[in-house]
């Protein structure tokens, strides 16, 4: 189950990672987004293999599906390989190393069949859509304008609202509005 949380995340960006927030525990797991990821590949297969021709394709498509089932760490083992004992141009040598420096950099977090294995989505689709449903459609109407401290503050009552903990906002002490 997905719970947006008021908390700050330490990794990423909302349109990079998927956070999971385990309900009633304080556990979360962020997932990059395998089509970012895969993006990555992309670059490292257009950067070294001429990204039009068939064997970019061929090989792009073998490490997205490796990457995709669990493999990842043979996908760092062919861009190491490939940065280490093949003949490429420095531009290439770069794109090669930041797309290996960046998997390994999210090892942690391009486990997708691991996170499959477990139900969570491998994608950031459903927490954009969630994000469009629970902000822009309500904040974002013709004509309205919030300040930051009043946008936030609405959007704690959303928040509360829509995961059935509205109740709870108004236990204990309520602070006064600071727009007095």
């Amino acid at each position: 189950m997905l719970v947006i949380s008021l908390d700050p995340l330490p990794v990423g960006s909302l349109s990079s990672f998927v956070h999971i927030l385990a309900r009633g525990s304080a556990s979360r797991c962020a997932v990059l987004d395998f089509y970012h990821a895969a993006q990555k590949l992309g670059q490292a297969a257009a950067a070294c293999l001429d990204g039009r021709t068939k064997n970019a394709r061929q090989w792009f498509k073998l490490m997205r599906h490796q990457l995709r089932h669990g493999q990842s760490e043979q996908v760092r083992s062919e861009l190491a390989y490939a940065i280490n004992f093949r003949q490429f141009s420095t531009s290439v040598l770069k794109t090669l190393t930041n797309v290996h420096d960046y998997l390994q950099k999210h090892h942690e977090h391009i486990k997708y069949q691991q996170f499959k294995d477990n139900g969570l989505p491998n994608g950031s689709g459903m927490v954009e859509s969630a994000c469009k449903w629970l902000i822009q459609q309500r904040f974002k109407g013709v004509g309205m304008r919030w300040s930051e401290d009043g946008f936030n503050h609405l959007l704690h009552l959303r928040l509360a609202w829509v995961n059935d903990r509205f109740d709870n906002v108004f236990l204990g002490s309520v602070n006064p509005s600071p727009n007095r």
